[in-house]
């Protein structure tokens, strides 16, 4: 049995369950190190940087890219799915996904609306592109999207982005592997972020609430029990 989050709270059967009531009831199951760790964890989270990967193939590099997302702080995370649905795995996520609210989309004009509508800029990362991934302000809502790993980013994303960037090489390589380059750029906006405002987590308290109670709930086994 499972909660689905909603913008009242927690749904589980008929009833809407609160944040609040979510934690007050969890709480004293709780150890106190895992408590700790995860308010900790809650503090450094942010939902302004949000990755998008556009169609890849390889499964595992989804996977590799979600986990560095997830150690990097970022909370929202969107996979456009073509053909095949994305499973994570488990082998290489190591449970990553559990911890992310992840998206997938079948299309990607349904994924560009989403983004758009929330007031992100999207960037896309390109090899022909001249604007080196340092010269964005990642300290504003952003959406950064990584393409396949035969044709990059797809021809509607780079329609409907709003800049192109490149991470420099400097040797005869033309690329990074998805997966490496994902990594790279999450450590930047990290760094980034951190000189520009001191700080890469910026939750409100309302956001943090919710992800506290979200957190409860994937630590505890059977949490409907509690209910």
């Amino acid at each position: 049995m499972s909660f689905d989050r909603i913008s009242d709270g927690f749904y589980l059967k008929s009833r809407v369950i609160s944040p609040q009531e979510v934690i007050e009831k969890l709480y004293p199951i709780l150890t106190e190190a895992r408590k700790k760790r995860i308010d900790d964890v809650v503090s450094k989270r942010t939902y302004d940087v949000i990755p998008v990967l556009d169609g890849l193939y390889d499964k595992g590099n989804v996977s590799a890219a979600m986990r560095s997302a997830e150690a990097m702080g970022m909370q929202e995370f969107h996979v456009i799915e073509s053909g095949e649905k994305f499973k994570a795995s488990a082998r290489v996520a190591q449970g990553s996904d559990k911890w992310l609210d992840v998206y997938k989309w079948k299309k990607v004009d349904p994924c560009v609306g989403y983004l758009k509508e929330k007031g992100y800029k999207i960037i896309a990362t390109h090899l022909d592109a001249s604007v080196p991934i340092s010269d964005i302000d990642f300290t504003q809502k952003t959406a950064i999207v990584f393409g396949n790993e035969k044709d990059g980013v797809s021809k509607e994303i780079l329609d409907a982005c709003d800049e192109r960037v490149i991470i420099p090489m400097q040797g005869f390589t033309q690329s990074f592997n998805i997966s490496v380059a994902a990594a790279m750029s999450f450590y930047h906006i990290y760094l980034s972020r951190i000189l520009k405002q001191g700080k890469h987590g910026n939750l409100t308290e309302l956001q943090k609430q919710y992800l506290t109670a979200q957190f409860y709930l994937n630590t505890v086994d059977s949490p409907e029990v509690y209910f």
